[in-house]
């Protein structure tokens, strides 16, 4: 007995654990619904729902021009809402097929049964957010809106567009290098590194659902903060001027078979660079923009130094142009090196300025060499007033940090000294030497390279970059003076007389230095490697803008600055002089009379082209007779424009001399004939001549200059 209770003591106190315990849990469910409900439903929906940022469009950047450099086009991810409340079945089923192929021929990336198959398995898996296509343009949108299922609209015919912006480059790699790329890709170089927190703007907040697979879909709520457009970057750069820079600096290393080479072109009184190209050679030949030598690269500058040693001795009093120096037969020992100048066989006894001129790294270095070797560390201060070593402080990141020994250097030797006067032993930037000789032609004002003149919000000016000058004055107005004359003769009887011309004047210094191999030394397996240089400005006795031309590694066995790189910087002068009238006026001054009051000559071509060119230069024109084919030649008198009818008969041979290209392969194509065209400009020679039966005739050759 007392066992039977024993037993069911215990299995009423089992029962009355288990209920307690059960009614603890209705209670615990009953306080999480009601008592504790909000709070979780909140946490659920944080979970389900979050904030995402949203990209603001990125700003713009302008050439001084106000053409785009660097834009952000709208780009959109088309997705799809496969159980859209208008896609029944049964419509399913009929606009598949049409849809498919509408996409398959639009975006040409998958064939129409590839679509049809993404689209059926996501209406089976039930997608609410099916992407389709990534990166489509405004113009794919506004066919993909025409589309069957996705003409019924966005809730009815499921179609998603969402909207992001694309980087693009109108120009393409025009000034690609100093563009750069937006943050996290520019890797240290470019305005768009720069000018990143003007750029970027402000990021909004989207509120997104999380879909399976962790995809994240925007929801239609007024929870959404709108992001703030970036502001306008606009640059000096000038687009023309940069081409001609571009186009030519490829030329040359081209021909030379050069491994890298920049240019830049900078205007005289504000410091703004209008053009900076850097140009490398890829494995298969062809040349890129890959990294921004002007201003990254620090190395021997070569004979372009040489304005900065003359500047010391000339601010010192050490010597004057007309003094003469012995150079001897070109060879000259400093301690365990022979220096050699280019001329075989030396030039002798000459004046310092000839010396200058035709680049005798002998008499630079005897002069130095004797002038300061008791004190050399007074030279080494010249060369730092110059800004040569340190950086600019230049506004695009990657400048390299340049390099002027001191006495006190553990690298300094008895070598130095001579080896610094002639640009060795030191470490400069093009854009440190472009900006030296910027200062000579400014009068002795050295002005901050600048790249960005002001920052717009929607045309509005947010904040304006002026000019920066990192020194008054250089130097004294007679070393001035004696420098700017120096550099004349550099190009009027020294090494830089092929870029001499009747026109304007060009001013500046040729450069060609042996340069390391890493750590190989100054020689290749090969040989030597080179670098050719040329660093001027123009008009020389009015300066408006200062160029430089550097040219790595010319392997063609020609390696001279003024052969190499002297064409370049021409090149560049003669497309900024031709388009520049405050700087060519006088030459026009002079020039008005063989201008005005003339009719100009016309190209032969088409009555109704010609007419229209004329009327809008207001020039008068009287037809005398014309051809059936309205083919009319000019001729230009005191006061008017005669218009004559070329004679087109069927199956003769025109006469097309005097004729525009368009117009002439147009005319010759017509009545049946292949066209093979040589040179540009007007027809001077057509290989078949005018009247001649064309019947068993099939190609005629014309040659234009």
């Amino acid at each position: 007995m007392d066992k039977r209770k024993d037993i069911l003591w215990r299995i009423y106190l089992v029962y009355v654990v288990m209920g307690i315990f059960s009614v603890l849990i209705v209670y615990r469910i009953f306080h999480i619904q009601i008592a504790e409900g909000e709070m979780w439903r909140a946490r659920a929906e944080e979970i389900s729902t979050q904030q995402i940022k949203v990209q603001a469009n990125r700003g713009n950047i302008l050439a001084s021009d106000e053409s785009f450099l660097a834009v952000s086009v709208p780009v959109y991810d088309l997705r799809m809402d496969t159980r859209a409340e208008g896609i029944t079945q049964e419509l399913f089923n009929k606009e598949i097929d049409s849809l498919a192929i509408a996409l398959s021929e639009l975006f040409k990336d998958k064939p129409a049964s590839e679509y049809k198959e993404i689209i059926r398995k996501g209406r089976k898996e039930k997608n609410r957010y099916l992407l389709l296509q990534r990166n489509v343009t405004a113009m794919q949108l506004d066919k993909v809106k025409k589309f069957p299922l996705f003409r019924m609209g966005k809730n009815k015919g499921g179609m998603i567009a969402e909207q992001k912006s694309k980087r693009v480059k109108p120009y393409g790699n025009l000034a690609a290098r100093t563009i750069g790329k937006e943050d996290g890709e520019s890797k240290g170089t470019g305005l768009e590194k720069a000018y990143d927190e003007y750029l970027r703007g402000e990021e909004g907040l989207r509120l997104m659902e999380k879909l399976s697979g962790n995809v994240w879909r925007p929801l239609d709520t007024e929870n959404t903060v709108d992001p703030v457009d970036g502001y306008d970057v606009y640059t000096t750069i000038d687009p023309r001027i940069q081409d001609v820079a571009e186009s030519e600096l490829e030329r040359q290393l081209s021909m030379h078979n050069a491994g890298y080479g920049c240019v830049a072109l900078m205007e005289v009184s504000t410091g703004d660079i209008k053009a900076i190209a850097n140009l490398k050679r890829a494995e298969n030949g062809r040349y890129y923009e890959s990294y921004n030598y002007m201003i990254g690269e620090a190395s021997d500058p070569g004979s372009t130094f040489k304005l900065a040693t003359m500047i010391a001795l000339l601010e010192d009093g050490l010597v004057k142009l007309e003094d003469k120096v012995e150079t001897g037969n070109g060879e000259m020992r400093f301690f365990n090196h022979t220096l050699t100048d280019s001329k075989k066989g030396g030039h002798g006894t000459i004046t310092v300025q000839h010396a200058f001129e035709v680049s005798s790294n002998i008499a630079m270095a005897k002069l130095v060499f004797n002038n300061y070797k008791n004190d050399p560390q007074k030279f080494v201060e010249h060369l730092k007033k110059l800004h040569l070593d340190r950086p600019l402080g230049l506004e695009i990141p990657g400048e390299a940090t340049p390099r002027i020994k001191n006495k006190n250097d553990k690298d300094w030797s008895g070598l130095t000294l001579p080896m610094m006067s002639i640009g060795y032993e030191s470490l400069v930037t093009p854009i440190q030497i472009l900006t030296l000789y910027n200062a000579i032609a400014n009068n002795g004002r050295m002005m901050k390279p600048r790249f960005v003149k002001e920052i717009r919000n929607r045309g509005t000016i947010i904040k304006t970059f002026s000019p920066i000058v990192l020194e008054e004055k250089i130097c004294s107005e007679k070393t001035l003076r004696d420098c700017r004359t120096i550099l004349e003769g550099v190009v009027e009887n020294g090494t830089a007389t092929n870029l001499k011309n009747s026109v304007y004047k060009i001013a500046g210094k040729t450069g060609t230095a042996v340069i390391a191999n890493n750590n190989k030394g100054y020689r290749s397996p090969s040989g030597k490697i080179y670098r050719a240089s040329f660093c001027g400005y123009f008009p020389a006795d009015n300066p408006k803008y200062t160029c430089i031309v550097v040219v790595n590694a010319p392997s063609n066995n020609v390696y001279y600055g003024n052969v190499v790189a002297g064409p370049i910087f021409r090149a560049v002068a003669d497309k900024v002089y031709a388009s520049a009238f405050d700087i060519n006026q006088n030459y026009y001054v002079e020039r008005k009379d063989q201008f005005t009051n003339r009719i100009p000559q016309c190209k032969a071509g088409y009555i109704t082209d010609l007419k229209t060119v004329l009327n809008k230069l207001n020039i008068s024109s009287e037809t005398k007779n014309t051809s059936t084919e309205g083919i009319v030649y000019a001729v230009s008198t005191q006061s008017y424009v005669e218009l004559h009818g070329k004679e087109i008969r069927n199956k003769i041979m025109p006469d097309v001399k005097g004729m525009g290209a368009r117009d002439a392969i147009y005319l010759l194509e017509k009545i049946g004939l292949q066209v093979r065209m040589k040179g540009k400009g007007v027809v001077r020679y057509q290989s078949i001549e005018p009247g001649t039966p064309i019947s068993q005739i099939a190609e005629v050759v014309i040659e234009l200059s």
